[in-house]
């Protein structure tokens, strides 16, 4: 990363929606070495609708990709998922580890997007978990290419959870589906293209979170147009 210098912007924020604009008036090399003054303040509200993707666990670091991309997006929680074609398994004693380099990846991704709020990342579930976060839900949304009902076309509450369940490589099985369907999800498709597992819950949030008024312009700094 490139060394801030005296007069450049940089924000800080607690991870929780207090964020500072600031300014640096002196950078030294090493920790500890920016010195920054506070231009403003401001806290960021918890947003009425929040997004949910429960993501299935990939193989290698596509599912560091899928945190990365949905994070920058503005994904609010990511569950990793167990399911049943994912072709990698977090194994007991290393979910520690894997979960460590999903929320790693969520906090980079973060400071990147200067996010106020970092999206929350919670232990992995297995089916019957992802099911009862669908059952708790406002609106729950199973991306399954085969789909007949296009994303596009949900109308999208503006408060309240909204799911989305993001399969494996291999894509959600027909035991799982019929699962998290009984719970109430909605299969839908992003169209005619078939998205990688670590690509369409990024797609998928973009069109959600726009469809729920989250994509709205950023604030202005203090001092720009």
């Amino acid at each position: 990363m490139r060394r801030l210098r005296p007069g450049e912007r940089a924000d800080l924020t607690d991870g929780a929606g207090l964020l500072a604009e600031c300014e640096v008036i002196a950078a030294r090399p090493g920790p500890g070495g920016l010195e920054l003054t506070v231009l403003a303040m401001r806290r960021e509200d918890e947003p009425s609708c929040r997004v949910t993707a429960v993501q299935a666990i990939l193989k290698g670091d596509r599912g560091e990709l899928a945190v990365e991309l949905m994070t920058e997006v503005g994904i609010d929680t990511i569950v990793p998922w167990a399911a049943e074609r994912s072709v990698a398994r977090w194994r007991p004693d290393r979910e520690d580890k894997a979960l460590s380099r999903w929320r790693t990846t969520a906090r980079e991704a973060a400071k990147q997007s200067r996010r106020a709020r970092l999206p929350d990342i919670s232990g992995q579930v297995s089916t019957a978990g992802a099911a009862a976060r669908v059952t708790g839900a406002d609106l729950a949304l199973l991306l399954d290419a085969e789909a007949d009902r296009p994303l596009s076309g949900v109308t999208v509450p503006a408060a309240g959870e909204i799911v989305l369940i993001i399969g494996p490589e291999g894509g959600v099985s027909p035991a799982e589906a019929a699962e998290l369907t009984a719970a109430g999800a909605v299969p839908v498709c992003l169209g005619r293209s078939v998205l990688r597992g670590s690509t369409a819950g990024a797609v998928a949030g973009a069109l959600v979170l726009s469809g729920c008024g989250r994509w709205a312009p950023r604030r202005p700094r203090q001092g720009t147009a």
